[in-house]
C-alpha cells in the first residue's frame, strides 16, 4: 500500500475524533475485562458498561459537531429523522471484548438520503483507522487500501460470521459454508463484521459474506470495500446490502463466481 497525503475531510475527521475519544475508555476497560459489569440482552448478546459509555461519548461528540444529523445506533435505536444521519456501532465484537480477545472495533458511517457517503472502522488495539469517502478512495491511516488481486478461488481466504447460540441463522448457512469451504483456501471468523469488511478492503481477506447483520455492523465497511476497488452485492437480488443486512463483498476478480456460489446454496436450501 502506497503512502497517501490526501488529508481527511472534515466529515471523516469528526468521525475519527469521536472514535478515538471513545477508544480511550474501551482500552482501559479491556485491560480490566474481568471486572466489567455485564448484563444480558439476550442469548450470546451482551452489553457492558464499556459499550454504553463508548456510545455516550460518540453520541455527544457527533451531536456537538453536526447537530442537524440524526442517529441510528445499536444501543440507542433511531433518533431525529432527516436527510443526514450517523450510523454507529460503539463496540463491534462485544463478545470478543468481554472474553479478552483483541478483535473488536468502533465503526461509524455518515448517510445522506439513504446513501452511505463516508465511514470509518477503528481498531484501537492496533491503532488502525480505516476510512473511506465515496468517490475518493479507502485508506488505512495514511496508506491507500486496495482489495486483493487473487483470481483463483482455490487461493482465496474468506471470512464470515458463524451462527451462535440464540441467533436466527438457519441451516442455509451451513449449506453455504460447506460449499464455500471446499472451493477456497480457508475460512476465518473474526467476530467483528466491521473488521471483516475492513480487512477485505485491505486485501487481507479476499471475500466476506454474512446475513442477519444490522446497518451499524456493515455500513462503513461496505463503503471501504467499494472504495478500495472491491465489489459489494446483496445476498438477495434487488436489496440494498447495508440495509438488508445480508451481503457479499469480494475483490472484483472472484466476485461473480463467489456470489453465484453463495446464492446458489441460499436458493437450494
Amino acid at each position: 500500500m502506497a503512502i497517501h497525503n490526501n488529508p481527511r475531510s472534515p466529515l471523516v475527521n469528526v468521525m475519527a475524533r469521536a472514535a478515538e475519544k471513545a477508544a480511550k475508555g474501551l482500552l482501559r476497560d479491556f485491560g480490566e475485562v474481568e471486572h466489567l459489569q455485564v448484563s444480558r440482552k439476550g442469548p450470546s448478546d451482551f452489553v457492558s458498561t464499556a459499550d454504553v459509555n463508548a456510545q455516550k461519548i460518540i453520541y455527544e461528540e457527533l451531536q456537538k459537531a453536526r447537530p442537524e444529523f440524526g442517529f441510528l445506533m445499536e444501543e440507542k435505536g433511531f433518533d431525529k429523522p432527516g436527510e443526514w444521519r450517523w450510523i454507529v456501532d460503539p463496540l463491534d465484537g462485544t463478545t470478543n471484548f468481554l472474553h479478552g480477545v483483541p478483535l473488536w472495533s468502533i465503526t461509524i458511517a455518515a448517510e445522506h438520503n439513504g446513501q452511505v457517503i463516508a465511514g470509518i472502522v477503528f481498531e484501537p488495539i492496533r491503532n488502525e483507522m480505516f476510512w473511506a469517502e465515496r468517490g475518493t478512495g479507502a485508506f488505512s491511516n495514511r496508506q491507500r487500501l486496495r482489495v486483493s488481486g487473487r483470481t483463483d478461488l482455490a487461493d482465496c481466504l474468506a471470512t464470515t460470521g458463524f451462527p451462535f447460540k440464540g441467533s436466527r441463522k438457519d441451516a442455509t448457512f451451513f449449506t453455504q459454508l460447506e460449499n464455500v469451504a471446499f472451493n477456497i483456501a480457508g475460512i476465518r471468523r473474526t467476530g467483528s463484521a466491521a473488521l471483516d469488511l475492513a480487512y477485505t478492503a485491505a486485501g487481507r481477506f479476499d471475500a466476506y459474506w454474512e446475513f442477519g447483520l444490522h446497518p451499524w455492523d456493515c455500513a462503513a465497511g461496505s463503503l471501504l470495500v467499494s472504495e478500495a476497488g472491491g465489489r459489494v452485492s446483496p445476498l438477495h437480488v434487488g436489496e440494498i446490502p447495508h440495509t438488508s443486512g445480508a451481503l457479499i463483498a469480494t475483490n472484483p476478480h472472484i466476485h461473480d463466481a463467489f456470489v453465484a456460489m453463495v446464492r446458489k446454496q441460499k436458493e437450494a436450501a
